[in-house]
């Protein structure tokens, strides 16, 4: 194959590959500047993206992934531009001529695997198994790439400290490990086999060299991959967390009643959710202090916590209000972890307090009470209103008298209602 002929292949190819990644890279950008949007709707400006949504599934055990991993683009777009560069420097090289067309042919395999990996294969493919065939794949291509081009003297021995360098930043420590020694044992393999003969002093020290920035490479990228996904989670928690009582705050409660939703209408399944609100916690401010308060808000959120399961989420919903999501519970269900709850706060004494605090609590179910995030909570705060008219210290379902909501008007527009 002329080399005249690969260069201007490589070149179109090139051209190509710079409009697709730009296209692929085009979605992020404008999705970010939707973002950047304020948002119509009061309380939803802080909900999270789609991403941020996956990243809460995340925390709350579903492990269903929402769509390709985040590093899958950054991934593509290196390794072809990596592809197209190892081409332009063989064919403007010039120094392997007899063996030009196996290295086309091994660029070539290498973009379709590329496609097969990061397109082709299940959206839902594991993580781990995904990585594994680009590690794979990767060392496959440096190995066959450093055995057609010399060896030893070949200029893409880089070619492993890259891959392991990257693959450090998004792995375990132990996968690093072991992906650095298999790359430090196919690089000396495909040199030797390359090379043909016994290797010179030169080139031991170079492969030593090597070798040695492999594994350096491999804990330098470690060190600050931990780092960054140490920083990630905990802004993640953070940023779902309420940081007086530790349980879950208003904006993480609203995306995983919404996944809930969603997946209650996939498996036909119903769930309840609870609405508390501390009985007095006003009197309590008065007469002791908001520390005191504070002391009180923490106490109940401590029976919460304990009264609920693992796959249920509690979050303080606003100054005194706690918020409860129970999945596939049927109405008696609720009820029961609702008594359960009220019970156990009126039971729990706080320090310097003569008499233990209360909750007025109301219990909702999905899809009787409310089809959506809005008219759940609208009948959940319905039926704690109930409770808190009933006398307090009790638990309550909403009455099925309609209620009117009030819809913030929209600009240059005056109010409305609706019943509920």
């Amino acid at each position: 194959m002329p080399s005249d002929l690969v260069l201007v292949v490589v070149i179109v190819a090139l051209a190509v590959n710079v409009a697709l990644m730009a296209a692929l890279v085009a979605p992020s950008v404008r999705d970010r500047l939707r973002r950047s949007e304020p948002n119509g709707r009061p309380g939803d400006a802080a909900l999270p993206s789609p991403i941020d949504r996956a990243l809460i599934g995340g925390l709350l055990g579903d492990g269903t992934p929402s769509g390709p991993p985040p590093y899958d683009r950054v991934f593509r777009i290196v390794s072809w531009a990596f592809l197209m560069a190892s081409a332009l420097i063989v064919a403007v090289g010039g120094l392997w001529s007899e063996k030009l067309s196996a290295i086309v042919v091994t660029i070539a395999v290498a973009g379709g695997l590329i496609l097969v990996i990061h397109d082709l294969l299940p959206g839902r493919l594991p993580t781990p198994v995904r990585g594994l065939l680009q590690a794979a794949a990767a060392l496959a291509f440096g190995a066959v790439l450093i055995y057609l081009t010399g060896g030893f003297e070949s200029p893409f021995s880089f070619t492993f400290p890259l891959i392991v360098g990257g693959a450090s930043l998004v792995i375990a420590p132990w996968a690093t490990l072991v992906l650095a020694l298999c790359a430090a044992g196919v690089y000396v393999l495909a040199a030797g086999l390359g090379s043909g003969g016994v290797p010179t002093q030169l080139e031991l020290i170079a492969v030593a060299v090597n070798v040695t920035v492999v594994f350096l490479l491999a804990g330098i990228g470690s060190v600050v991959g931990r780092e960054q996904r140490r920083s990630r989670d905990a802004a993640l928690r953070l940023s779902a967390t309420d940081t007086l009582t530790g349980l879950y705050n208003r904006t993480y409660f609203f995306a995983a009643l919404e996944r809930e939703i969603a997946r209650s209408e996939r498996s036909g399944r119903g769930f309840c959710l609870v609405m508390l609100d501390l009985d007095d916690l006003k009197s309590v401010n008065d007469r002791h202090g908001h520390h005191a308060g504070d002391a009180v808000l923490r106490s109940v959120a401590d029976t919460v916590r304990s009264g609920i399961r693992r796959i249920d989420v509690a979050a303080r919903y606003g100054g005194d209000e706690f918020v409860a999501l129970l999945p596939e519970t049927d109405p008696t269900g609720g009820w029961v972890l609702a008594e359960k709850i009220r019970i156990g706060v009126a039971e729990t004494g706080v320090a310097g307090f003569e008499a233990n605090p209360t909750v007025s609590v109301g219990v909702v179910s999905y899809p009787t009470d409310g089809r959506t995030a809005d008219a759940l909570m609208i009948s959940a705060d319905r039926a704690m209103y109930v409770s808190k008219r009933g006398g307090k210290n009790r638990v309550a379902r909403a009455s099925g008298e309609p209620t009117m909501v009030a819809i913030e008007p929209e600009r240059g527009r005056g109010s409305t209602g609706r019943a509920v």
